[in-house]
């Protein structure tokens, strides 16, 4: 049998090397049309920065694979057409050559291409996808160049931004939206990774599409214009998918390959892995793209089994994903409530704010956590997780409680590691259940920070639990002072009406709005507190400031 792997980096090597671990007697070819492969394609930024001093650790030898699992591994060799019906793909090899290869199973794992940018050449511009855009970045750094634009503040763009700073340049990162990473965070989330990105000395700049490079700058859509040394575009990327439309296999409606629970496409002799391939989601089960290392890396160890004839269907993606940002970490899964809202899916938000460790433990920092969950049925829906330590163990716990159809208020009940060092007695996952199970019970109500205009319009009273001195550092304005302490004696002194409480992060919020609903009055807690709310506020401000200047 001969299996013919379009694409050598993350889906094609694991698809190649585990189907020879599976089957000794196939004949296993790989076509690459770059000049590396399995090369770890997370780790290009920080080779830029410096943080990883030698570019051979991001680099595997394919001389080496190609002994070790007994493989065909051709490199700068282009897949032109595929032939399905003689089973036949046409290749251009180095030189120019013309080469014909038939195959028993094809797999396509051709990986996803970086949009470009139009530009003159005045100045350096490069992705940051793969080794040579990488080796061109630390060229332009190493010939003198001082300021970069970023464009594009997703993943890309925020890692680049961080290791062109660790590198002394000078920094602008240009988004066309109101925040970063907007795919992954809400707007009170992304506040600290924009506060942690201008601390570093990063210039922000919302609403501010670079639409290409003239003249040693960057271009702005609203026409102006950005003078820099160079530019990395981090406007996003695009599945490749020409090769399989052009051989009318089918084309999913996010332009990705289509494929079904076992890899296969729309021609079952043709397998398709990797950031070209549609995911089924996680939350609404539709077609979706998401470009990971991780899910690449399984997906095409499952077309290897697919192919050995040991197949296992593919688990929902839900696009769990960490980042760094300097001294940040931010991970995600799931919808954001942005999603939900515009969906009109029904959900509950809670927002907490807890140590990663135990707070009496030296150098506990917060925890931002936001969790999203079906308001029908308990489940899980997305979640997003800032802090400076324990962010990595968070997400994944949450991540594996999903897989496993653990509903939000059972979050309470997990049995997780404790040591003061390491985390709390009630650890940061299992307070999430607590609030989620007093939600879901109708134990108490909430309010979003977002919703608070439209309650005071309408009446509401807020009160700020917090003490006097935390109310005179900051408060939100119209909200009268009542700490949680005097609550008992002062309560007649509160207006008819509905209330919303709030204290710095939620928990003293919580058990007011406890009391007081015992003691008669309609109440509801601001989730997340003060520190929510103005985390949005943020966000928000800096987006009006953008939308104005660009007016």
């Amino acid at each position: 049998m001969r299996v013919v792997i379009v694409g050598g980096v993350a889906a094609g090597m694991s698809a190649a090397t585990r189907l020879r671990r599976l089957d000794e007697s196939a004949e296993i070819v790989v076509l690459e049309a770059g000049d590396e492969v399995s090369f770890a394609n997370c780790g290009l930024p920080y080779h830029v920065g410096g943080v990883i001093e030698e570019r051979s650790a991001l680099l595997r030898d394919a001389d080496g694979l190609a002994t070790r699992f007994r493989l065909d591994i051709r490199l700068r060799h282009e897949v032109t057409a595929l032939d399905r019906a003689a089973k036949r793909v046409h290749v251009r090899a180095p030189g120019g050559d013309e080469l014909h290869l038939d195959y028993d199973r094809l797999v396509l794992a051709e990986g996803a291409a970086a949009t470009a940018l139009p530009s003159d050449g005045s100045i350096p511009v490069h992705a940051l996808r793969t080794v040579g855009d990488m080796d061109g970045l630390v060229a332009a750094v190493e010939r003198g160049a001082r300021t970069a634009v970023v464009a594009g503040g997703g993943y890309i763009g925020v890692e680049a931004a961080e290791n062109l700073v660790r590198r002394g340049l000078r920094v602008v990162l240009a988004a066309q939206g109101d925040q970063v990473l907007a795919r992954n965070l809400d707007a009170e989330m992304a506040a600290p990774v924009h506060e942690e990105l201008r601390a570093n000395g990063v210039e922000l700049r919302f609403g501010a599409a670079v639409t290409g490079v003239a003249d040693g700058a960057a271009l702005l859509a609203d026409g102006e214009r950005l003078p820099a040394d160079l530019l990395v575009d981090a406007t996003g990327v695009a599945p490749r998918a020409d090769l399989a439309a052009r051989s009318g296999l089918a084309i999913g409606p996010t332009g990705g390959v289509a494929v079904d629970a076992l890899h296969r496409t729309s021609d079952p002799d043709v397998l398709a892995a990797g950031d070209a391939v549609e995911k089924r989601d996680a939350v609404d089960g539709e077609p979706v793209l998401v470009a990971l290392a991780g899910l690449a890396n399984r997906h095409g160890r499952a077309v290897a089994d697919v192919i050995a004839g040991a197949p296992e269907e593919a688990a929902p993606a839900l696009g769990t994903a960490i980042v760094g940002v300097f001294g940040l970490a931010v991970g995600t899964l799931g919808w954001t409530e942005r999603r939900l809202r515009a969906a009109g899916r029904p959900h509950r938000v809670l927002h907490t704010h807890p140590a990663q460790h135990a707070g009496y433990y030296p150098g506990a920092t917060t925890l931002s956590i936001k969790l999203l969950v079906d308001a029908a049925d308990d489940r899980v829906l997305g979640a997003q997780i800032v802090g400076r330590d324990g962010v990595d163990k968070r997400i994944d716990v949450l991540a594996t409680a999903i897989a496993g159809g653990i509903p939000a208020s059972a979050l309470s009940r997990l049995e997780l590691a404790y040591a003061p060092q390491f985390g709390s007695a009630k650890d940061p996952v299992n307070l999430l259940g607590y609030v989620a199970g007093n939600l879901a019970d109708g134990t108490a109500k909430a309010v979003q920070w977002h919703e608070l205009p439209g309650l005071l319009r309408d009446g509401w009273t807020l009160v700020d639990v917090r003490s006097p001195a935390e109310f005179a550092a900051g408060a939100i304005p119209g909200a009268v002072n009542l700490p949680l302490d005097e609550l008992r004696e002062r309560h007649g002194e509160l207006p008819e009406g509905r209330i919303a409480l709030h204290c710095q992060v939620g928990q003293r919020g919580w058990t007011a709005t406890r009391l007081l609903s015992q003691l008669g009055h309609d109440v509801a807690n601001l989730d997340g507190g003060y520190r929510t709310w103005r985390d949005g506020q943020a966000t928000r401000h800096h987006a009006t400031e953008a939308g104005a200047d660009a007016a």
